[in-house]
């Protein structure tokens, strides 16, 4: 039988290595891989593809991104590109002066570097919207910056509490300066306009062509359900998935109401079985154990440190009881849901760790193949433990960069001996971890071609700080993996991740071989040609 599509004349990277240059794909599938012998199947209606050296690979797959939100705030005040503070609020100005239709100013990604301490002010705002409520979630997604009306609108003044699952920043006063921190971001982020399925479809078509351009083929999607104001994508995927709009492969991982416990397991069983349908599948749930070390809210076993060095009473925060932890998770994992952790500090990887042991030891052996996202800092104790739970460790490797937010707001606060455990890629790797790589998107970029460049480097694409921990970097091949395989993986596609015969055809075409040039030149790559199935959902213009 002819093949429908194939590929020749240039390195191919499958499980053995770069020694294949031909793979023929039928029915949507790799039939087979070699090299000269390979064109024989070629037909009068093959498609063939030239590759003339560039890099045939499995398509990239993100263990962890939010693409709704993103493509919302692509079209809202997006200020993902902005480094200083005056950059940050002319964009706000042009954006608000571009939209006076709109009642409320929202979008967000700005980047705490640009602001002292990372916390910008409502007077910074109030300058340049003076006349409508303005609501911009920071790029961590954990903290939002709003202006005196959105206060005023919600109700905060110096008396309001802060919740018990966040933190209003207040002046020398007392008086809220416009800054909101974890669960106090809903306290305004309930009132702003809600998205509309149709919104919420378009940002999901936006974000998978976007996706697409980079070589992901699949994903998982690392929030579904309402959080701190965040739209719930689930509507957007069924109605892609029943239309054939959505040509990714796609894990929705539901979100665990980190304010209610056992009782919304059931809840869960039923959203697992309405979300699944096509090429979406609900069968991961969210379990956010805590917060961000830039504001003092990721789990640390030992307290912070203050400005001056000294220990403070602070260490981190604990969105999930730690005592109930394990039976939430045993359960969870009995009925064969995956476990994906969101897990920044040493204490919160600590505790996902226990509760994996703990479902290991009431369950025995199952598949579920849980998976703890962001690893900021990981004890050096724990980290031959994630081989022995068989716990996969979800990197995002954009973040292991020495990047000024590092000096100004992290590597203080943690202490040098504890900022030399962040991001510990190769340590898990030579424990024999498992290693999965996501973007956390709109949080940080969703180019993988950029995270296999600092997972490698340990420096940001186009150079600057010196290399951040060096021991710490992975090899190309290895970040590569992380990204196919690896991902492939925690997203229980079986039949991903790999160029093989059998394997479903999701392919990526780069414009280059990395492997033929300098570790610092492979952000340089690009994505010249996409395919989902043996289906080409992308292609470069000069491709």
């Amino acid at each position: 039988m002819y093949a429908d599509l194939l590929f020749t004349g240039g390195p191919v990277l499958t499980p053995e290595g770069r020694t294949a240059t031909a793979v023929a794909v039928t029915g949507g599938r790799v039939t087979a891989v070699g090299r000269d012998e390979v064109h024989d199947l070629a037909g009068p209606r093959t498609t063939v593809v030239d590759l003339a050296g560039r890099l045939l690979l499995p398509g990239f797959q993100d263990a962890h991104v939010h693409p709704v939100p993103a493509g919302l705030e692509l079209g809202q005040c997006d200020l993902t590109g902005t480094r200083t503070a005056d950059e940050t609020v002319a964009v706000v100005r042009a954006y608000a002066d571009a939209h006076p239709e709109r009642e409320w100013i929202t979008g967000g990604g700005w980047s705490m570097e640009a602001f002292a301490g990372g916390t910008p002010t409502r007077e910074l705002l109030d300058a340049v919207v003076p006349d409508r409520p303005v609501y911009l979630p920071n790029r961590d997604h954990h903290g939002a910056w709003v202006n005196s009306r959105a206060l005023a609108r919600a109700g905060i003044t110096r008396q309001t509490p802060d919740p018990a699952d966040g933190r209003i920043e207040r002046d020398a006063s007392g008086e809220p300066s416009g800054t909101l921190q974890e669960g106090a971001m809903q306290l305004v982020g309930r009132l702003t306009p809600p998205a509309t399925p149709a919104d919420r479809l378009a940002a999901l078509l936006h974000a998978q062509r976007h996706l697409h351009a980079l070589g992901v083929t699949a994903w998982q999607d690392a929030l579904v359900g309402d959080f701190l104001g965040m739209d719930d994508p689930s509507d957007a995927y069924l109605a892609a998935a029943r239309d054939g709009s959505l040509t990714a492969r796609v894990v929705g991982a539901l979100w665990w109401d980190r304010e209610r416990g056992p009782e919304q397991i059931s809840e869960l069983v039923e959203r697992r079985k309405e979300l699944s349908r096509g090429r979406f599948r609900a069968g991961s749930v969210k379990l956010m154990l805590d917060g961000v070390a830039e504001t003092g809210t990721a789990a640390l076993l030992e307290p912070y440190l203050d400005s001056c060095g000294c220990a403070t009473a602070n260490r981190g925060t604990s969105f999930i009881e730690a005592a109930q932890l394990p039976k939430y998770v045993t359960e969870l994992d009995a009925l064969g849901f995956q476990c994906h952790f969101h897990a920044l500090g040493d204490r919160a990887v600590r505790d996902a760790l226990d509760a994996i042991g703990a479902a290991r030891a009431a369950n025995g052996p199952t598949d579920t193949r849980p998976h703890l996202a962001h690893l900021q800092v990981v004890h050096p104790d724990d980290v031959p433990r994630f081989a022995r739970l068989g716990a996969t460790a979800n990197i995002q490797p954009l973040w292991a960069a020495h990047e000024p937010q590092m000096d100004e707001l992290t590597i203080p606060f943690l202490g040098s001996e504890r900022a030399a455990l962040q991001y510990p890629f190769g340590a898990l790797l030579r424990s024999g971890a498992t290693l999965a790589a996501g973007s956390d998107w709109p949080v940080s970029s969703p180019d993988p071609l950029h995270g296999i460049h600092v997972a490698v480097n340990r420096v940001p694409p186009g150079g600057g700080p010196p290399v951040f921990l060096p021991s710490e970097r992975i090899g190309l091949t290895e970040a590569l993996t992380a990204y196919t395989a690896g991902s492939a993986y925690v997203n229980h596609l079986d039949d991903t991740g790999q160029v093989r015969v059998g394997a479903l055809a999701d392919l990526v075409v780069l414009d280059r071989d990395p492997f033929d040039g300098p570790p610092e030149a492979i952000a340089r790559s690009r994505v010249a040609l996409t395919y989902v199935g043996g289906e080409r959902v992308y292609a470069a213009r000069d491709a």
